[in-house]
């Protein structure tokens, strides 16, 4: 009776972080995505339909949030405001310099970098799983030159590259002539920053999955399949590839909070998302500069940096968890 007691309370506190970070995930993931359509709603901003996460009203800029400053003159200036007609925002996260909502663009920002992030992790495994399975598959010179791409790559400097594909992308959009607020443009930052970072992303788990596949491909499963003459493509979907799902799901839940990071950095840089349209990025990257001496507006710093913060400590749980379940070392133990 002890033993079984002391063989399964390690098991307990490995699963413990876990299921934290799925609980957290669901939480900061559900509100974004239940919240979307609150926060993209039209609201009417001094005559103008304009979705909630960018309406404006400059009289109320830079309000702290409403349980942190109760001052009587901003409260009665509120409800003059509201007397009159003219859009409110909310203050449950305070207002930002152009007098808008700050927990609407939270949300806004959180939907669009966990799309980004998610997309870009998606590209990243598409490719590196065809890329690496190739390699391993064929063996021999394919994969010796494979491989010695994915080292030239690795060579190549991260930064510069997105940099230079967002100019370059920036400068056919100026000649089409796309206006820098359309909708379109917009799309089109959105899709570059997701490709940029999906389309280097995933060099490292080509390496992982070539690794797996060299190893799977000398075990007596396999070679029993090609002794009893299954068909190559048969021998890969139906006992190479069901094998490769564990590396491929835990890599995948450890490249999402990567994605997501690197999505935070380079529109911090001004290189990503661009407002007025939000992401947690650049929201964090507006807030940076409203931190002073003389009055310090620290809300428009705080919950970027949180959202983000405990977004990749909750991935990066689930992805510790899902790696100890996948372990082939645990699982045969």
């Amino acid at each position: 009776m002890s033993s079984h007691a002391v063989d399964h309370r390690p098991a307990m506190r490995r699963v413990g972080p876990g299921w934290f970070g799925l609980i957290l995930l669901a939480l900061i993931g559900g509100a974004c995505v239940l919240g979307a359509p609150w926060a993209f709603s039209t609201v009417d901003a001094d005559g103008n339909q304009r979705s909630r996460y960018e309406a404006q009203n400059l009289d109320l800029a830079l309000l702290p949030p409403s349980w942190w400053s109760t001052s009587p003159s901003v409260l009665a200036r509120i409800d003059e405001l509201r007397r009159s007609g003219a859009y409110v925002p909310g203050r449950l996260m305070g207002t930002d310099r152009m007098g808008r909502d700050f927990f609407a663009r939270c949300l806004a920002g959180g939907g669009i970098s966990l799309a980004i992030g998610l997309s870009s992790a998606l590209i990243a495994v598409l490719i590196g799983t065809l890329y690496g399975a190739l390699a391993g598959w064929k063996g021999g010179r394919v994969d010796a030159a494979l491989m010695r791409l994915i080292d030239i790559l690795f060579g190549l400097p991260y930064i510069l590259l997105v940099v230079l594909l967002a100019v370059a992308v920036e400068g056919l959009m100026a000649r089409g002539g796309l206006e820098p607020g359309s909708g379109l443009r917009h799309f089109l930052n959105v899709l570059t920053l997701l490709v940029a970072i999906g389309g280097v992303s995933w060099l490292a788990m080509a390496r992982v999955i070539r690794g797996q596949v060299l190893s799977l491909r000398e075990q007596p499963f396999m070679e029993a399949a090609r002794a009893g003459g299954v068909p190559a493509r048969r021998q890969f979907l139906r006992h190479l590839l069901p094998n490769l799902m564990g590396p491929i799901i835990v890599y995948a839940t450890l490249a999402v909070p990567a994605a997501i990071l690197s999505e935070s950095f380079l529109s911090f840089l001004g290189i990503g998302v661009q407002d007025p349209l939000p992401s947690w990025g650049n929201l964090a990257s507006g807030g940076l500069s409203e931190l002073n001496t003389v009055e310090s507006r620290w809300w428009l710093l705080l919950w970027p940096c949180v959202l983000i913060g405990a977004t990749l400590l909750a991935l990066n749980f689930v992805g510790d968890h899902l790696k100890e379940r996948f372990d082939p070392v645990r699982v045969r133990t």
